[in-house]
C-alpha cells in the first residue's frame, strides 16, 4: 500500500484539517499519516480556540514518520507561524520528500486573512519552491500573484505568475463567483481546465483540505498530476453531492460516499 502524510491542524469536528485529510486519503486508497501543527476547538459554526505545537515537537513528529513509514506523498495544509513553516521545509529537504502538495490556507472565503504577513512570506520562500503543485483558491492566488482575478483570463495570468515565480505547478481553484466550479491547472506542459458543475449545498467545510489530500493520494499511487487532479475533483464532487447534513453551520461532506462492504452496513 502506498502512503501519504498530512502536515496540518486538527479539526475537532472532523470536517477539515487532518481528520478530513485522513478520510480522503483512505478513500483514495493510501495509508494516511499525520504531523499535527495545531489543535483547534472547532465545529461547523467556527473556531473557538487554537493551540499551536512547538517547532521542536513538529520536527519530532516528522522524524518519527519519515524514519519508519516513508510517505510517498506529502500534503501541507494550514501552518500559521514562520517557525513552523521553516521547520517543515527543513525536514522535507533533509528527507528529500517527494510529491509535495501545498494547500496555502491563507485567506478565508469571507476575505479574512488567516495567517500573518510574515508567515505568508516564509511560506512562499520556503515551501512553494519545494511543492510539486500548489492549490490556491481565488483570494489566495490574488495574494500570491499580487493581482486581481475576475475572469478566466486573469486566472490564467495569475497562475502563470505563481508558476514562474515559485517554480511549481498551480491548480487554481475556480468558484468565488469567477466560474462554475472550473479549476485551472498550469504546469510545465501548459494550461488545462477541469470543468465542474456547482453543487447546491451549504455543507462545504473542508473542501480545500479534501481536494489537496486526494491529489496527494493519487500522486502517491503513481498517477500523473493531471490525472491525479481529475480523480480528486471527481471524488470531491461525489462527497459534496452525497448531501450529508450535520451541524448548525457549514457542515462537512460525506468523505465515505463510496464506502461499501459488510463493515459499512447499518443495523436492521
Amino acid at each position: 500500500m502506498r502512503t501519504a502524510l498530512s502536515i496540518a491542524g486538527s479539526d475537532s469536528s472532523a470536517g477539515a484539517g487532518i481528520q478530513a485529510d485522513l478520510k480522503a486519503m483512505t478513500m483514495n486508497g493510501v495509508y494516511g499519516m499525520t504531523a499535527i501543527t495545531a489543535l483547534t476547538a472547532q465545529n461547523t459554526t467556527g473556531v473557538t480556540a487554537i493551540s499551536e505545537v512547538s517547532p521542536e515537537f513538529l520536527a519530532q513528529q516528522l522524524d518519527a514518520v519519515f524514519t519508519d513509514i516513508r510517505p510517498d506523498a506529502v500534503k501541507i495544509g494550514m501552518v500559521s507561524s514562520p517557525a513552523l513553516i521553516e521547520t517543515i521545509a527543513e525536514r522535507l529537504r533533509f528527507y528529500q520528500a517527494v510529491h509535495i502538495v501545498v494547500d496555502p490556507v491563507m485567506v478565508a472565503t469571507s476575505g479574512a486573512r488567516l495567517i500573518r504577513p510574515e508567515a505568508v512570506e516564509t511560506l512562499t520562500r520556503e515551501l512553494l519552491p519545494l511543492a510539486e503543485v500548489v492549490t490556491p483558491n481565488i483570494p489566495e492566488a490574488e495574494l500570491l500573484a499580487a493581482c486581481t482575478i475576475d475572469s478566466p483570463e486573469t486566472m490564467e495570468s495569475a497562475a502563470r505568475v505563481i508558476r514562474d515565480r515559485y517554480g511549481c505547478a498551480v491548480l487554481l481553484k475556480g468558484g468565488h463567483c469567477i466560474n462554475d466550479a472550473n479549476d485551472l491547472l498550469l504546469d510545465g506542459s501548459g494550461a488545462r481546465w477541469f470543468t465542474g458543475k456547482r453543487i447546491a449545498t451549504t455543507n462545504t467545510h473542508g473542501t480545500g483540505c479534501t481536494l489537496s489530500s486526494a491529489i496527494a493520494a493519487n500522486l502517491a499511487k503513481g498517477f500523473a498530476l493531471p490525472e491525479s487532479v481529475q480523480r480528486a475533483k471527481d471524488y470531491l464532487s461525489g462527497a459534496l453531492a452525497a448531501g450529508l447534513d450535520l451541524g448548525k453551520g457549514s457542515g462537512p461532506m460525506n468523505h465515505a460516499w463510496t464506502l461499501t462492504g459488510r463493515y459499512a452496513e447499518e443495523a436492521d
